[in-house]
Parts: structure tokens; C-alpha cells; sequence
């Protein structure tokens, strides 16, 4: 599978990288709808609040939205969309310019492998990149976690 980043934004020319991986016991094509319908996220994620997307009920390639996670409104927008496989959004708040993306892989026993990575580069991650890290992982797990309808198994 090809790994796609925005210009910039790769692991390797940001300040902040994050990766969570999980294998839950939730089907793709369930995973991808709880995915794609971002107005659902704070039912299963509690850092997702406020969500609104333009003109569209669920995300797809270059839908804009905005939403508050971290306390931080951020306007986003889908910058990678490849149905059951990749999702990804570019964001930008306070100066800050992040990247977020899912990559999700069926198994063979009906489960799927997930993972959700995060990119970050500005003065904030610059400054604040000791404490933001953590976090990051902390809430991305839950997420991941919010996902696997009937408990979960790691890698």
C-alpha cells in the first residue's frame, strides 16, 4: 500500500508524529461508515465535539469541515479518500498545519487492522511538541478503541 502525505507534512519534515494501531473486531465496511459520518464521532470518541461539514452529511474527497477536539476548533479538509482503505484530512488551527489519516486492512476472520497516524508542524507543536505527543497517543487510542464494536485485540 502506498503511504500518502501531503507535501510538508510527512513524518519527516514535521515536528510532531504520532502512530496507533489496533486490530478490532468490527468489520471494514462498518468501520469506514463510523469513519466517514464525522457527525457520529462524539457517540464513540469523546474528544470530537462540534462537528459541522459543508453542504455534505458525510465526509468524501475534498469535503470541508470544522470541529473542536483538544478544546481547539480546526478546519479541516479530506485530502485522501480511498473507500474501506485510506482516509486522511489536512487541518489547520492557530498557525498550526496537521495531517491526520486512517489505513484500514481487512483479515481474513472478518476483524481489520487500523491504524490512525498524525502529523503536526508550527510554533505550537514546535513548542509544546514534549506535551502534545502524549496526548495525541492517549486520545487516538480511544478512538481506535471507540471503533472496535465487540472488544478489542491488539497487534
Amino acid at each position: 500500500m502506498t503511504i500518502h502525505w501531503p507535501q510538508g507534512l510527512s513524518p519527516e519534515e514535521t515536528v510532531v508524529h504520532t502512530r496507533n494501531e489496533l486490530v478490532v473486531d468490527t468489520d471494514v465496511d462498518v468501520i469506514w461508515k463510523m469513519l466517514v459520518d464525522a457527525r457520529s464521532w462524539p457517540d464513540w470518541y469523546r474528544n470530537a465535539r462540534r462537528i459541522q461539514l459543508d453542504d455534505v452529511t458525510e465526509l468524501g474527497p475534498g469535503t470541508r469541515f470544522r470541529w473542536t477536539t483538544f478544546n481547539v476548533r480546526v478546519d479541516c479538509i479530506v485530502t485522501f479518500f480511498d473507500p474501506h482503505r485510506e482516509l486522511g484530512w489536512t487541518g489547520t488551527a492557530f498557525g498550526t498545519q496537521g495531517h491526520h489519516r486512517w489505513l484500514l486492512t481487512p483479515r481474513p476472520d472478518g476483524r481489520t487492522h487500523v491504524v490512525t497516524e498524525e502529523t503536526q508542524r508550527g510554533l505550537l507543536p514546535a513548542i509544546a511538541g514534549r506535551w502534545l505527543r502524549p496526548c495525541l497517543l492517549h486520545w487516538h487510542q480511544r478512538w481506535l478503541e471507540g471503533l472496535d464494536l465487540r472488544g478489542s485485540v491488539r497487534p
